[in-house]
């Protein structure tokens, strides 16, 4: 029992994923991941424009909730729409590239254009590529054409939750042709890495000596010379007045010789 409702919740996932990115297929609709949560089940939406998707005034976002809740049986689903900052690191975009050129330029340069965008993306900062390309091309005949560089995991973890894969079709003239993206982001950490730490130095700062500006220094030596002015008016009234004290002694003893004079 458990069993199956692990398969039927898996089941309803995939259906509104497919019907997701078949109404918002023209809007630039790149991939779609449901998480679950206390309040309701959480849809995030990831496009290169995330205007259209919005429409006016929120007018789509509002009729897939409505479809979401009746079509899928969706008690509280909470959509949410985050733009792709680098369109060369998302597999659906990449895709989606390469089937528009398809269908405008036709398959003459496939080459060109598998090539192209492996470079393309390993300069954006990808850690490998991956780019299948099957069908009638050049041909008649249908074959698969691989284009890969960097590194890249098949097997393991890494590879089957961790790596950003797409799959689109374009409906040529000559039959239809499937387009297979495998990136590796370059913000995966592998299981094989390994970091060697650098001990940390004391870093030994060194501050240099501040010049004293010359408007200071003048006003220093002004306050100085202030001072020295004032100390010499001090010693000069403590001169003046020690002499005219000894000039009084010097009448006093005048005075008394000539008392001394009149007694005799």
């Amino acid at each position: 029992m458990i069993e199956r409702k692990f398969v039927s919740e898996k089941l309803r996932e995939f259906k509104v994923q497919e019907y997701i990115a078949a109404t918002l297929n023209k809007a630039g609709h790149n991939r779609v991941e449901i998480k679950r949560t206390p309040l309701g089940e959480k849809i995030i939406v990831y496009t290169t424009r995330p205007g259209i998707i919005v429409g006016r005034k929120g007018e789509n976002i509002k009729k897939l909730t409505v479809v979401l809740k009746k079509k899928f049986k969706m008690e509280n689903p909470q959509i949410e729409i985050e733009e792709i900052e680098n369109p060369l690191l998302d597999a659906g975009a990449v895709a989606d590239r390469i089937i528009y050129t398809f269908e405008r330029y036709g398959t003459k340069r496939f080459k060109f254009t598998g090539y192209d965008t492996i470079k393309k993306m390993l300069d954006a900062g990808a850690v490998g590529a991956e780019i299948i390309i099957s069908g009638k091309v050049p041909g008649k005949r249908a074959k698969t054409w691989r284009f890969v560089a960097g590194y890249l995991k098949k097997s393991g973890d890494v590879a089957e939750n961790h790596m950003l894969k797409a799959i689109a079709s374009a409906h040529l003239k000559t039959g239809a042709l499937g387009v297979q993206v495998k990136i590796l982001h370059p913000s995966v950490i592998l299981p094989d890495t390994i970091r060697i730490k650098e001990e940390e130095k004391p870093e030994i700062k060194v501050e240099e000596l501040k010049e004293v500006p010359e408007e200071l220094k003048e006003g220093e030596g002004e306050e100085k010379s202030k001072e020295d002015v004032k100390e010499v008016e001090e010693k000069k009234k403590a001169g003046k007045k020690k002499p005219r004290k000894e000039k009084k002694k010097g009448k006093e003893t005048k005075n008394k010789t000539v008392k001394k004079k009149v007694k005799k």
